[in-house]
């Protein structure tokens, strides 16, 4: 954090519950996302609302899948997924370029949201958004205080409408009473638009993570029997990775296996073709420990885009955790992490880094990996956080006459 937040009452927020405004809670890789929302509602009661994607619906089978089910979760309401945590889905008609349907969407989603609320028995509550395309009901709901949480330069993402993306985040980065940003660059653009904002770095997994480092801890069984060494990656396959990269890596060391763990979501035709490379697909999260296991060196096979640069990656941190070497492009967070990681800033010199990598003979690397991010777990980072907006919720009820609405 960038502010040493000071105690507040630690009986402010007890009667407090939030709504959080997240990622699809069903989606396939685990985001920052779903480990704040799990940490939060640790301490409070949270309804957890999956919000539509940024870019529109495709005519693939697995966006019709995900249209019909996110239709029968919203029909069915929020239910008990967690201790304390309740899951529902924001309703969404699809083709939002409608400006008839953008109003229809917006007020069946007020509606709906109040309804649950008050099927809740919440009266005291936070609004904490985690994307930005929800944020037309920031004030909107009764709440007293707006949370958004900024985990990533939005408009950059590929697929999406960059101006309308813009303007949303923009809209929200203003409506919040405090922002929080995952990184530095980040959070220089927040605090231009005068929000009230303060650094939110990425926590990890740290114990689960670390098990990749384990002896007792057996690896995945389709990866038990792959060729050594493995250069290994887990994650989304997305439209962020530098393929032309990974297919320079590849052809260049055929005696090497690429592994890649995670759904493919953008073209890996090229990939698939040659004989080193396994698209083991997406797996679950808590397993991703024993696919690690088998790696000898972890990458970070970014593009140099807006996305990129901007972002601040959670898998290195989870990637530092297994204690596994890490080769990255530059960015600049991974830049900070130069002591301890491989950084390339070439095809060339990312291969050199392999080499370097693969041919460690010191133990104690590892271990300094691992210590580098050994108290960055979620429960301190969601703890900082809540600390913050205890203090700035203090801050806004001391000069309102009335705390529930």
């Amino acid at each position: 954090m960038t502010r040493e937040p000071q105690p507040e009452d630690p009986s402010l927020l007890d009667s407090y519950s939030v709504i959080y405004f997240g990622n699809d809670w069903l989606a396939e890789n685990r985001t920052s996302s779903h480990h704040v929302a799990s940490r939060l509602a640790q301490r409070l009661p949270l309804l957890y609302v999956d919000c539509p994607g940024l870019r529109p619906p495709a005519a693939t089978a697995r966006d019709l899948r995900r249209l019909m089910r996110k239709i029968a979760e919203t029909l069915r309401g929020p239910r008990l997924i967690e201790p304390q945590m309740w899951h529902c889905t924001l309703p969404q008609i699809p083709f939002r370029r409608s400006a008839v349907l953008q109003a229809v969407n917006r007020g069946l989603a007020a509606l709906l949201l109040r309804r649950w609320i008050r099927k809740l028995g919440w009266r005291r509550f936070i609004s904490w958004f985690v994307v930005p395309h929800p944020g037309f009901l920031a004030r909107r709901l009764g709440e007293d205080y707006v949370v958004y949480y900024c985990t990533d330069d939005y408009s950059a993402l590929p697929g999406v409408d960059r101006h309308a993306v813009a303007r949303m985040d923009e809209d929200l980065t203003r409506r919040a009473d405090q922002v929080f940003a995952v990184s530095p660059q980040l959070l220089a653009c927040k605090r231009a638009l005068g929000a009230s904002v303060a650094y939110a770095p990425h926590g990890v997994d740290f114990e689960l993570f670390a098990a990749a480092s384990d002896p007792a801890t057996l690896p995945a069984p389709p990866a038990a029997g792959l060729p050594h060494p493995i250069v290994g990656y887990f994650g989304v396959v997305g439209a962020w990775l530098d393929m032309e990269l990974l297919l320079f890596l590849a052809k260049s060391r055929p005696q090497w296996t690429f592994l890649f763990v995670g759904r493919a979501a953008a073209d890996v035709t090229a990939l698939r073709a040659l004989p080193n490379v396994v698209l083991a697909g997406p797996q679950p999260y808590a397993s991703l420990p024993r696919w690690a296991r088998v790696f000898d060196v972890a990458i970070l096979p970014y593009l140099r885009n807006q996305q990129v640069l901007n972002a601040n990656p959670l898998k290195l941190r989870e990637y530092l955790a297994t204690g596994k070497p890490v080769v990255s492009v530059s960015t600049p967070e991974t830049d900070r992490f130069a002591h301890c990681i491989w950084i390339a800033r070439s095809k060339e010199e990312f291969l050199a880094c392999l080499e370097a990598a693969l041919h460690e003979d010191d133990p104690s690397r590892g271990k300094a990996r691992q210590q580098a991010v050994a108290g960055q777990s979620w429960e301190a980072r969601v703890a900082e956080t809540l600390a913050v907006v205890q203090q700035g919720l203090a801050q806004r009820l001391g000069s309102t006459p009335a705390i529930g609405r």
